[in-house]
């Protein structure tokens, strides 16, 4: 049994289209698919009646449901009153973050902080933005941090929360500067050999930015490698693997030091936004002077 598996079958049963389901929970459908199957396997009968549009929940997943949900449920409170049995929590402030705004902006502002604020402990859980909203919303976090962008927000009901802009970042396409001089990489270049792609998994946060970027722009390029870590990919371009789409924060230095360069000009750039969001209602005084600050 996987919990994910669980809040799977909750998204279904609530918009009863496999289709937005699996948007809402950040995979691919396929993925999304193969995971409403696993949990059909292990309940050993049919929740979802795939026969009828739009597709209903059986009676075996009406009679689930209710304990789909209270587990989900009792697991999060249990979860937390065991942190706070054991003073795991106590003191803590608790920040879910995605990983490229974890390693390449989070960490030095918390650093920062701590001369600030007296006794500032936090734990931070770097993970896929569909698990840090998650944990938000189940209340396991204080703190989110994530991305913004015109074309794709994050799938959260954010009305119940606090949101603050931190910074505005930008995802550029770059490749290693030795490679863009002996092959001349451009994105406006039509004609040559394709250039060697570096892609985000289309169901990533990132991934959809740049689907939404470029659009019906025509690229001579040639996938050969995806992943949905930013770092992973930067190591591949740093290693003159091919080119990226990659997060400007997460590329300062090597821009400044000429190591990486852009090969296309500002059509091929998105716009992002570094944001936090929270219930400051709920807040620790450390929370509180945490998120004053940032």
């Amino acid at each position: 049994m996987d919990l994910n598996w669980l809040r799977d079958f909750e998204c279904l049963a609530r918009t009863l289209n496999f289709t937005r389901a699996a948007e809402e929970r950040n995979i691919t459908q396929s993925a999304f698919s193969r995971r409403i199957k696993a949990l059909e396997s292990w309940v050993g009968l049919p929740l979802v009646n795939r026969a009828t549009y739009p597709i209903q929940i059986t009676d075996a997943g009406r009679q689930f449901l209710p304990v789909a949900l209270g587990a989900i449920s009792q697991l999060a409170e249990t979860r937390q009153s065991i942190r706070d049995a054991n003073g795991t929590g106590d003191g803590f402030v608790r920040i879910s973050v995605l990983h490229t705004i974890s390693a390449n902006y989070l960490a030095n502002r918390i650093e920062n902080m701590q001369q600030e604020i007296s006794g500032l402990r936090t734990r931070v859980i770097s993970d896929s933005l569909s698990s840090c909203c998650e944990l938000l919303v189940e209340g396991a976090v204080d703190i989110m941090l994530c991305y913004y962008h015109h074309a794709v927000s994050p799938r959260i009901d954010d009305a119940g929360f606090s949101r603050k802009n931190l910074l505005t970042d930008h995802l550029i396409p770059v490749a290693a500067a030795d490679r863009v001089r002996r092959h001349a990489w451009h994105l406006s270049a039509t004609d040559g050999p394709p250039i060697p792609y570096l892609a985000y998994e289309q169901s990533s946060f990132l991934g959809m930015v740049v689907d939404s970027t470029v659009g019906q722009m025509p690229m001579n390029v040639e996938t050969i490698y995806v992943d949905s870590l930013v770092e992973t990919i930067k190591r591949r371009l740093l290693q003159g693997g091919g080119f990226a789409w990659m997060p400007e924060t997460a590329i300062a230095t090597e821009l400044a030091q000429g190591a990486l360069v852009p090969i296309g000009d500002e059509a091929w750039r998105a716009q992002l936004t570094i944001a936090a969001l929270a219930n400051p209602a709920n807040f620790a005084p450390q929370a509180r002077a945490l998120w004053d600050r940032l």
